[in-house]
């Protein structure tokens, strides 16, 4: 403790977000994550400040995660995992059986599965099997494991206090039908629980909920677009048009949280803390008084960078403890700044050590935070720790319990500390500083482009522009239709962040083909309300699942032994090398070259690494095909002369990744497990295509081939960027791309 101390006020705003899983009003939920973390997270974070007098939390709810809630609490709504765990045992077919081992291990190995022995057994059973081979277990196995998955993701609080919940999770297997109903209705009667706590926490001024927008925009990109998208050619979505979209979806936002709890939001979380000058305008019209954004935003606002140590302490927090004040075309809206690096610890890093050693290191860094304000000019300074409030609990030791214990009652016991309701902050405080801009940006790399800016994230936000281009011209020939305001809420779901999020790349659910599913039919809905015809494109994936994506990225630069061998070891340094997995399928089976590509480069070369399909290996007949696989490849400034694609396709459905031009085709033949053909042709002016040497492409093929090619070969120099796709296509018939929609990119030292 230190011998003299500034009070430090803090203020914990933990976000809850889930988006919509639903294809239809009444139809089931397609993914459970709504159920799980409602019996797992929402009621027990807010149960907190039951436990500790002086603790006050702030929590903010999008609307359509506490529709969810109501919908799964008082309307006893299904999802398919729900559904399936309380299937009678021998009425489970193999599909369900099949979806059953693929989806009840969607749950932390090292704090959920391990510590339960008969879930423990029955994973190790089916991570040694093949998952096609649905003997694998008894009937009464499914029936355990549907049991002890729903039971894993409770809790571990309601365990012990519950009694038939703690008969349940003692009774360790043989589960009965009856058993496995009792589960999925306790979880009910858990999540009826949530909002009643939470509106007697507000009443007792223990807890402030904020929201934002209804279904979880990004409010910069639906207010401003077209100045957002700079890098944008196409007139097609130059203007979204969704300036007024944002708007309602953000009242909406606070009348649904103000008929829930009673009171109304004094404060907006915008979707993924995205901010520009229009976004703050539109929330002060609205009578919104605060709004919340990252420490980055406010770097780049005030030109003050953060440093930081070693440790990622900040070296000089004086500006980040501090409330401001933005001048809108309205009236003032006041603003605070979250500091970035502990929910990053928080989330990811604290999670792999001992949860009590964490909670004092937390504990430490605001007490160092603290030691730097002694020589402030002010009196008054807040500390804002904003994130995610669910998703990282499942990766600690008892859900976090220890580790939130551990630091609220450090927190809670240090008298030059305390914890407050952000609004009754904002209202009190007497020493707010000026704004005169607010940078745009997210709390991600201070910018937009996980939303947007990316081959197939655009051309969900095309989807949408179009889709609403038709839903406008119906309201203009047919205002009074009784069906627009629900064909409307459908066009507000399709607005919402998680969409653009999962599409494209970085980012993979592992479930990304759901997503698009969902959101495709969400767009087909507005035409169904209507009465029009659903356009045809709304059929295609955005993300041809029968191909694939990056399923990870290089981690460093690698300069590997070109020798045909298969990955076997952790050490290898091909694990540093990024992959794609080309998923399996009755079309793909016979057809498809590799099942994986690895690709990395050092300062000098271009790696890959072709997995070869196991299925043609075993299968001598398929041997003596000749399998071929098109490299292409161009300098990311495209520099270069560039030639078409010279594939032929199969149908008249035309990739735009088809359309693009490279510098370089790189033919590779396999026949009688053999390369028959190595060439390497590079682009001429005049759309034409030359056969160029290529000896200096190294190949090793035994277990796998592998490829070394150098920069200088591709015409890429240091500090330039080399961008390539992977084509199957036999006998010049294109099959499918790797990956679709998109190019891949790597840089040379």
């Amino acid at each position: 403790m230190m011998s003299q101390s500034k009070k430090l006020s803090i203020a914990f705003l933990w976000h809850m977000h889930q988006p919509v899983y639903q294809l239809s009003v009444n139809g089931d939920y397609l993914m459970p994550w709504v159920r799980l973390h409602a019996v797992k997270d929402y009621l027990d974070m807010a149960l907190w400040v039951k436990k500790f007098e002086k603790l006050k939390l702030n929590f903010n709810f999008v609307p359509v995660l506490l529709d969810s809630i109501i919908e799964y609490g008082e309307n006893g709504a299904h999802d398919i995992h729900s559904r399936m765990t309380v299937i009678p045992q021998d009425k489970l077919t193999e599909e369900d059986k099949i979806f059953i081992l693929t989806n009840f291990f969607d749950a932390n190995y090292q704090t959920m599965i391990l510590p339960n022995d008969e879930y423990h057994r029955l994973y190790k059973i089916v991570q040694s099997d093949n998952l096609s081979d649905t003997s694998i277990l008894t009937n009464q196995e499914y029936a355990d494991l549907t049991a002890l998955f729903n039971l894993a993701w409770i809790d571990p609080s309601f365990k012990t206090t519950n009694p038939d919940l703690k008969r349940l999770v003692k009774k360790g297997k043989n589960y009965t039908l009856e058993d496995r109903i009792q589960i999925i209705e306790i979880q009910r009667s858990i999540i009826r629980k949530i909002i009643p706590t939470l509106k007697k926490f507000v009443e007792k001024n223990k807890i402030e909920i904020t929201t934002s927008p209804y279904y979880h925009p990004i409010l910069p990109i639906l207010l401003d677009y077209k100045n957002i998208k700079k890098n944008g050619t196409d007139d097609d979505i130059s203007n979204l048009k969704t300036e007024l979209d944002a708007k309602i979806q953000t009242k909406m936002a606070l009348d649904r949280i103000e008929e829930i709890f009673g009171k109304r939001p004094r404060g907006i979380w915008p979707s993924e803390q995205c901010v520009n000058g229009k976004t703050l305008d539109m929330l002060s019209s609205l009578g919104v008084e605060w709004s919340i954004s990252d420490e980055g935003i406010l770097a780049n606002t005030i030109n003050f960078e953060f440093e930081h140590d070693f440790k990622a302490y900040v070296q000089e927090p004086y500006h980040l403890l501090k409330t401001y004040r933005y001048k809108t075309k309205n009236s003032d809206i006041k603003m605070i700044f979250r500091e970035s690096t502990i929910p990053n610890l928080i989330s990811f890093e604290y999670q792999n050590h001992n949860p009590i050693a964490t909670a004092n290191d937390l504990y430490d860094r605001i007490k160092i935070m603290q030691s730097k304000i002694l020589s402030s000019p002010d009196n008054e300074h807040l500390l804002t720790i904003a994130l995610d409030g669910e998703n990282c609990w499942e990766n600690y030791l008892e859900d976090g319990a220890s580790f939130l214990k551990t630091l609220y009652t450090l927190i809670t016991e240090d008298s030059t500390l305390e914890t407050v309701l952000i609004s009754d902050y904002l209202e009190n405080t007497k020493e707010d500083k000026p704004l005169n801009k607010i940078s745009a940006g997210s709390w991600i790399n201070r910018n937009f482009k996980l939303w947007i800016d990316e081959p197939v994230k655009d051309l969900a936000w095309t989807y949408l522009r179009r889709v609403r281009h038709d839903f406008s011209d119906f309201v203009k020939r047919e205002p009074l239709n009784p069906n627009i305001e629900a064909a409307r809420k459908e066009l507000f779901i399709c607005e919402g962040s998680d969409w653009y999020w999962w599409y494209g790349e970085p980012n993979d659910s592992g479930r990304d083909n759901i997503f698009d599913f969902i959101f495709r039919n969400h767009l087909k809905n507005i035409y169904k309300y209507l009465g029009l015809s659903c356009p045809s494109y709304l059929d295609d994936p955005l993300s041809d699942m029968s191909t694939s994506k990056p399923s990870k990225y290089p981690r460093s630069k690698i300069t590997p032994t070109i020798n045909g061998k298969s990955v076997t070891t952790e050490e290898d340094i091909w694990n540093n090398a990024g992959f794609i997995e080309i998923p399996d399928g009755p079309v793909l089976r016979e057809s498809k070259l590799f099942d994986k590509i690895r690709f990395g480069n050092d300062d000098e070369n271009f790696y890959l690494k072709f997995h070869l399909n196991k299925y043609i290996k075993e299968n001598p007949q398929l041997t003596k095909r000749t399998y071929q696989m098109y490299i292409y490849t161009r300098k990311a400034n495209h520099k270069q002369d560039l030639a078409p694609v010279r594939l032929i396709n199969k149908t008249k459905n035309i990739s735009p990744v088809s359309m693009e031009k490279f510098h370089n085709e790189i033919q590779i033949a396999i026949r009688n497990d053999k390369i028959q053909l190595l060439r390497l042709i590079r682009a001429i002016p005049g759309d034409m295509w030359v056969l160029e040497q290529s000896k200096p492409i190294e190949t090793a093929y035994d277990e796998v081939l592998d490829l070394k090619i150098p920069f200088d070969l591709l015409g890429v120099k240091h500090g330039e960027s080399l961008e390539f796709l992977f084509i199957n296509a036999n006998y010049g018939i294109k099959d499918f791309y790797i990956p679709n929609e998109m190019v891949l990119s790597l840089t040379r030292g």
